[in-house]
């Protein structure tokens, strides 16, 4: 049974919770380890992330807990980098490289607000063809590990968040594979995991987590391996669901590393 999360969100970004609460949320639930992943800075885009100003105060913090709650569970100091982030992440314990938007010409379109931003980004950028939108998605994705030297692979296909309720893309078409394959093949070979993210389920959006279990078997297929994460914002989703899919995934045969370290 999995009892470690490290893609959490808090007040110093657009969580809901202080860090020390969501601690303490987090040895109630008899947690071995967690880690705290703000958002870092995108110097394009202060609406979600981390202030500059309170970066040392978050260091400071996430490093003062370790040290008060270091008998009952290991914490780990770590940020969620952006693809477009230029930030120095070298105080940290570990990095989730994720992809929150795609740079065309001067625009950063954000890739997780809502299906009429995706729509509207194709029809001006490429005449209303959508898939090509996500071909330069998962271009962007297939370079987050060199561009971040991350530790995590943070939710895959997040460009498919609404598509439950609003599809958009034509998942099922060879096109659409062939570039989140090509995605995947040119990660593999860094080594790095792959996040089973079931946050956009605690918030509504999904009923399953990132990535599809198509994506899961190819992941397989190819030798890599994924860790579970809830992208949790409040101190009543970490973990979201892991008990649920921990067992549909391990049946897959895919490698899941349970611990950071």
């Amino acid at each position: 049974m999995i009892k470690t999360d490290y893609h959490m969100h808090t007040t110093f970004c657009d969580g809901k919770n202080s860090p020390e609460e969501m601690v303490q949320s987090a040895i109630d639930m008899g947690m071995e380890e967690m880690g705290f992943s703000v958002h870092g800075i995108t110097f394009h885009d202060n609406s979600y992330c981390m202030k500059r100003e309170k970066k040392p105060l978050y260091i400071e913090e996430i490093k003062a807990l370790k040290e008060k709650y270091r008998d009952k569970i290991k914490i780990y100091l770590g940020v969620e980098g952006d693809y477009y982030s230029s930030e120095d992440v070298s105080m940290y314990d570990y990095v989730i490289g994720s992809v929150h938007y795609v740079k065309i010409e001067d625009e950063y379109v954000v890739v997780d607000s809502n299906a009429e931003c995706l729509k509207k980004a194709s029809d001006k950028y490429f005449g209303g063809d959508t898939l090509s939108f996500a071909e330069k998605y998962y271009e962007v994705v297939a370079d987050v590990v060199n561009k971040l030297d991350c530790d995590i692979i943070g939710h895959f296909n997040l460009l498919e968040k609404f598509q439950e309720k609003t599809p958009i893309f034509d998942t099922e078409s060879e096109r659409y594979k062939k570039a989140w394959k090509k995605a995947v093949d040119a990660l593999i070979p860094s080594g790095v995991p792959f996040e089973i993210n079931t946050g956009a389920i605690s918030r509504g959006y999904r009923t399953v987590p990132y990535p599809s279990f198509e994506m899961i078997e190819y992941i397989k297929e190819k030798g890599g391996s994924v860790i579970f994460s809830s992208d949790s914002h409040a101190k009543d989703t970490i973990m979201y669901e892991f008990s649920k899919w921990e067992d549909k995934v391990r049946a897959t045969g895919v490698n899941i590393k349970e611990k950071l370290r």
